[in-house]
């Protein structure tokens, strides 16, 4: 089976902010905050405070990824130039993403650059209390007149518009809002990360916001659905029942697979986010092949 990363990461060097103000490299794939939470960053693994494109490529090469949409967001501040000279690089290989403040005084600028002038024709907006747009501007609203404004230039250019609304229960967790944002732009297409980010107790609110969200226009990435799990006592097969869950209401022709690499590779190596989409029981072949490679060739057909 051929397989994209719907939900992949590179990065030049951290340089987030969130909740907690800036986050800066400390060293050794660790990061501090303004308020002096420490995190880490970047997996052991790759012994460097950034990700570059050979690495990604290297993973995805042991384990038969033909491509990767390269997403970003707050979390390691945005790689926008890093990530066009990726695709340019590797263009059979990257599929790009921009990602902006929509509060920006020079909003129009900074969308002329990166959308006309890169040519990107993915926005990508994390609203996310943690580490998104909510974190620095905490009455934001997923389908306030900010929003709105940005969704209908995103329509206008023809733009994919990939959102992450945060942990499920959290104050970004702005499910009703995103429907209502979503009807309003028929003729843009959505993909919603993290399958709404629910943890291993939150199968009746995921439940809700997937019968509302199965819209014509929304499609589904099911980066870090493990690892937001991890209060279960089999997060892996918590993992999967939501995922089979989401089969069951929105159809299997609307998941992407996706890891949230590298973030990710701090809780399992890469192989085994390929491996629980393989093996999942109660998915059929064709079921997998959507979910690994046909549904994101569609979703971002002619984007790269």
């Amino acid at each position: 089976m051929k397989i994209i990363d719907s939900h992949a990461h590179i990065v030049q060097y951290i340089a987030g902010i969130g909740s907690g103000g800036e986050l800066r490299s400390i060293g050794g794939g660790m990061a501090r905050y303004a308020n002096g939470q420490v995190v880490r960053m970047i997996p052991e693994q790759f012994h460097t405070d950034g990700v570059s494109p050979e690495q990604l490529l290297e993973i995805m090469d042991e384990n038969g990824v033909e491509k990767s949409v390269l997403l970003q967001g707050n979390f390691y501040g945005f790689q926008n130039y890093y990530t066009w000279e990726a695709v340019k690089k590797y263009p059979n290989r990257f599929i790009g993403a921009a990602s902006y403040d929509p509060y920006s005084f020079d909003r129009d600028g900074i969308r002329r650059f990166l959308f006309e002038e890169l040519g990107f024709k993915i926005e990508k907006f994390e609203v996310s209390t943690g580490s998104g747009v909510m974190a620095i501007h905490p009455d934001f609203l997923i389908d306030g007149e900010r929003m709105e404004e940005a969704f209908s230039y995103g329509e206008r250019m023809g733009h994919v518009m990939v959102i992450d609304i945060g942990k499920c229960g959290s104050k970004s967790w702005q499910a009703e809002g995103l429907k209502n944002a979503v009807t309003r732009h028929p003729g843009v297409n959505f993909v919603i990360c993290h399958l709404l980010a629910p943890n291993g107790k939150q199968e009746e609110e995921l439940k809700r916001a997937l019968e509302g969200l199965a819209l014509p226009n929304v499609w589904f990435d099911l980066a870090s659905v493990p690892h937001n799990c991890m209060d279960a006592s089999e997060p892996w097969k918590r993992a999967g029942a939501y995922v089979r869950l989401a089969r069951d209401l929105v159809g299997a022709d609307k998941l992407l697979f996706g890891t949230d690499m590298p973030s990710a590779l701090k809780e399992a190596p890469y192989g085994d986010y390929v491996r629980w989409i393989r093996e999942m029981e109660g998915l059929n072949d064709a079921e997998r092949e959507q979910i690994l490679y046909q549904n994101a060739a569609k979703v971002y057909a002619g984007l790269s």
